[in-house]
């Protein structure tokens, strides 16, 4: 997404949008989190981690400080999201102590017969996700938006 996007979800909520970066001893960010705050709940949206931040555990300290943070500040509830079973980030969450909990989705169907499979797991994205991984970062925060812009 491109930066002008989440300049522009900050200045819209405001203090119910809030950002959360784990930083390493030098004070270089290895990973953040934006969580918007709605009632009594926290929902962590985005997130982002440097490659460092995997042998720092950063990314599970970002987690437990917006925890932390979300206590402090009064919110009972914690929502993490919607994950298909058996990906990484459905595993990172139940070992948080999370339990799952069924979510339909409805569906309306035009000129089509059947759902689109538009996930990560669709074998028919399997080469233009690993192309994606072994991009230069610089490559792909430019072709960014313009893909994402065509998703789904």
């Amino acid at each position: 997404m491109p930066k002008r996007y989440f300049e522009a979800l900050q200045r819209v909520f405001g203090k119910d949008c809030e950002v959360l970066t784990a930083v390493d001893k030098d004070g270089r960010p290895l990973s953040s989190v934006l969580s918007f705050y709605f009632r009594d709940e926290v929902l962590p949206y985005y997130a982002g981690d440097d490659l460092s931040a995997r042998y720092l555990a950063a990314n599970d300290f970002k987690y437990w400080e917006l925890m932390r943070c979300a206590c402090e500040r009064g919110v009972k509830l914690f929502d993490y999201g919607r994950s298909k079973q058996g990906t990484g980030s459905y595993s990172f969450k139940k070992n948080w102590g999370f339990e799952p909990q069924p979510l339909y989705y409805e569906y309306c169907l035009y000129r089509r017969d059947s759902i689109p499979q538009n996930n990560p797991n669709n074998a028919k994205y399997r080469l233009l996700i690993e192309t994606w991984r072994r991009m230069p970062i610089g490559l792909a925060n430019w072709l960014g938006p313009f893909v994402v812009r065509n998703l789904g």
